[in-house]
């Protein structure tokens, strides 16, 4: 059950409406949780632009990393779009879930980049060094370090705004991971 309301546009600061706008115009509708941004009038255009911004990893990559942190912080809003995100990147149901698992058998570069995503979120930050050895020699840089801290930051932000708001979720619902795979 939803803790907060989600605004529509009426709702929500000039500003917000013409955000709201180009969402519907990109998307064809605009999310609740990235609605519920809009209950404050700059968080949504903060977000969407910390969100936006460049870095070193693909988009691809940047699924790997929001499909990981949202298993471990067990956001089912954020688990259900970057589920359906995934897959518009090319990834499988199967690989999906290896994802949220924090692993990538199918890639050992991309391996390297979920089990960092999950240590860092499950260690508050606190890699274990291996795992960052790994990664780095996986062909990762240091830069590529620093995006993926970035990467986990930005989608915390999300699992945590669901987490207090429990907004509905507007995408096809992500199923539980099955216990052995986690």
């Amino acid at each position: 059950m939803s803790t907060i309301n989600v605004p529509v546009r009426e709702d929500v600061s000039e500003n917000n409406q013409a955000i709201f706008d180009n969402l519907k115009g990109k998307l064809g509708f605009v999310p609740n949780l990235y609605a519920t941004y809009a209950h404050s009038d700059t968080a949504l255009e903060n977000y969407l632009n910390f969100s936006g911004a460049k870095t070193s990893l693909s988009a691809k990559e940047r699924e790997v990393v929001n499909l990981a942190v949202s298993e471990v912080n067990n956001c089912l809003y954020c688990l259900s779009a970057h589920t359906t995100i995934g897959k518009m990147n090319g990834f499988t149901d199967e690989q999906i879930l290896e994802l949220r698992a924090g692993q990538a058998p199918f890639d050992s570069k991309l391996d390297a980049l979920a089990r960092l995503s999950r240590n860092l979120t499950q260690n508050r930050g606190r890699a274990d060094q291996d795992i960052i050895d790994n990664f780095l020699s996986e062909g990762y840089s240091k830069g590529n370090l620093i995006d993926t801290i970035v990467q986990v930051g930005e989608k915390t932000i999300s699992n945590y705004i669901h987490s207090a708001t429990q907004v509905p979720i507007d995408f096809p619902v992500a199923q539980p991971l099955e216990p052995a795979t986690v």
